[in-house]
């Protein structure tokens, strides 16, 4: 339902449009690692990979399962909590391991949070997280590399100005673009694996900023 939906409200707020590198695959079993840099980018991965065919669980922020009804739709379909700083948070890996093995795609933010910038610029993904590499060590799964970029201009920056920007982007219409990268398999512990997923998911995101003519596409590395 939460894809399916994204993909309705999307196109309301920006122009999505959606690539993919030759020998891109969204294989059951697959763990799709996105850059994330807004409150708006979890709808516009979702409606992208909709459009393509595939729902995936998605790893997102316990806060979000306090919601009266987003917690009891997350809930339903199988989304899965992360508890930050929390012994909870191991949990979220048996989780995800178990849709895997189930054949669903779980989508995982490895940066572990949102950039604090104001501005509603693109930059590169930030460090990431281990999370990510050892999902992959356990379950031996691809990794797919997704980049986004746009939807700092939907929702960014302070509460007043996130607010502004969702009632404002009906009329704005911005450009939102989501790239999809050829799977990885990752290796060789959990600092190289975590370097080499960060390495693809950048370029999957350089080339959605590149799309939209974002001038920090070219100087983020």
């Amino acid at each position: 339902m939460l894809s399916r939906l994204a993909d309705i409200l999307v196109p309301a707020v920006g122009r999505l449009s959606v690539t993919a590198d030759a020998g891109a695959d969204l294989a059951p079993g697959s763990i799709i690692a996105a850059n994330h840099t807004s409150l708006a980018d979890p709808a516009v991965v979702c409606a992208a990979l909709h459009r393509l065919g595939v729902q995936p669980v998605v790893m997102a922020a316990a806060g979000l399962w306090r919601i009266p009804l987003l917690g009891r739709a997350l809930a339903r379909e199988g989304h899965i909590p992360v508890y930050r700083n929390d012994r909870r948070a191991a949990h979220a890996l048996d989780l995800a391991a178990a849709a895997l093995e189930k054949g669903r795609l779980v989508l995982i933010y490895a940066e572990g949070g949102l950039p604090l910038r104001k501005d509603a610029a693109e930059a590169a993904p930030e460090a990431f997280r281990s999370g990510l590499s050892r999902l992959a060590e356990r379950t031996g799964a691809p990794v797919v590399p997704v980049g986004q970029a746009g939807a700092r201009r939907v929702t960014s920056g302070t509460t007043a100005k996130q607010l502004a920007g969702l009632v404002t982007a009906p009329l704005r219409r911005p450009g939102l673009h989501v790239h999809i990268g050829a799977p990885l398999t990752l290796t060789g512990g959990h600092a190289p694996s975590t370097a080499q997923a960060h390495t693809a998911v950048t370029a999957a995101w350089q080339t959605a900023a590149a799309r939209l003519g974002e001038p920090a596409a070219l100087a983020a590395w």
